[in-house]
């Protein structure tokens, strides 16, 4: 009886504890970038250890993934797809050493490095020319250790406190691919649209970047129309915007010194499988010639 064997070939990097960091996350983050972030920084470890610096890079990127799991839970899945390689098993104690040590400066360089636009021939996120962004804000419960009470506090709620100190995180994204472009946080006691401001520096020209009203400050539209990016913005309905021109298309031209802005009250419907709704909104966009962008029958997004 004839039998075939079936092989395959696992790429491992050269250096102690290779382990740690093959799998999945290396066809989106190669350890040669690692290694060139960690150079960059600093932090590649001066003696041979058993969870080394670049090993702890993966297991904070696979933290993000499993982020309800101890570290060593995160390991087991950093390797699980190594079947006899993963020979050395580090406790907690080393995996949280390893951790301190690498501090925040790799992270960051390596975040700034790898975010951006993902590449994509897809129509998808793209509106007449234009790459479809958004911003937004959320609250983060960070662990409860005195170290992160010095920056982070615990939020007031109706009935007391919040069990966790939180932080404010603001991201822009593409929206199409949901590739982070830009990612600001810090404590939550800084407001939404300050964090919101940082991210102007990530705005380019053909973006179109969409926001809630939250985000219809003045001060910000004009800020972030400032970076060269298109604006599409919802406000509130009451909000008095002096009318200084009128559109073909029954959409306005109003002024917030010194942007000139098309006001839109726009009908939208949503269809999802549990039926339709449809909403009335008011939007301002930089995007002021109704002929080239109509927003009758368009859908953005």
């Amino acid at each position: 009886m004839e039998q075939a064997a079936i092989t395959r070939t696992v790429g491992v990097a050269d250096v102690v504890f290779a382990p740690g960091h093959i799998g999945a996350l290396t066809r989106i983050v190669p350890f040669e970038m690692v290694d060139d972030v960690l150079a960059q920084t600093g932090a590649v470890q001066r003696r041979i250890r058993l969870v080394p610096a670049r090993v702890t890079v993966y297991l904070l990127l696979a933290g993000a993934l499993f982020n309800g799991l101890g570290y060593r839970q995160v390991f087991d899945r950093l390797c699980a797809g190594l079947p006899g390689l993963a020979a050395i098993r580090p406790s907690g104690s080393a995996l949280r050493q390893a951790r301190q040590r690498l501090g925040p400066a790799p992270m960051k360089a390596l975040f700034r490095l790898v975010s951006g636009p993902a590449a994509t021939t897809a129509a998808a996120g793209r509106w007449r020319g234009l790459r479809i962004v958004a911003v937004d804000g959320t609250l983060l419960s960070v662990p409860d250790c005195p170290a992160n009470l010095a920056v982070f506090t615990r939020q007031r709620l109706g009935n007391g406190i919040s069990g966790y100190p939180q932080l404010r995180l603001a991201a822009l994204v593409a929206c199409g691919t949901r590739s982070v472009i830009g990612a600001v946080f810090g404590p939550a006691a800084t407001g939404e649209l300050d964090y919101a401001r940082r991210l102007a520096v990530d705005l380019r020209a053909g973006m179109l970047l969409l926001g809630d009203r939250n985000f219809a400050a003045a001060a910000l539209l004009n800020q972030l129309a400032a970076a060269s990016a298109d604006l599409l913005v919802r406000c509130k309905a009451n909000r008095n915007l002096p009318t200084v021109a009128r559109c073909r298309d029954g959409s306005t031209l109003t002024r917030i010194v010194p942007l000139t802005l098309r006001v839109i009250n726009a009908e939208i419907t949503i269809r999802t499988a549990q039926g339709a709704r449809t909403g009335h909104y008011r939007l301002l966009t930089t995007l002021t010639d109704p002929a080239t962008h109509p927003a009758e029958g368009e859908v953005v997004g």
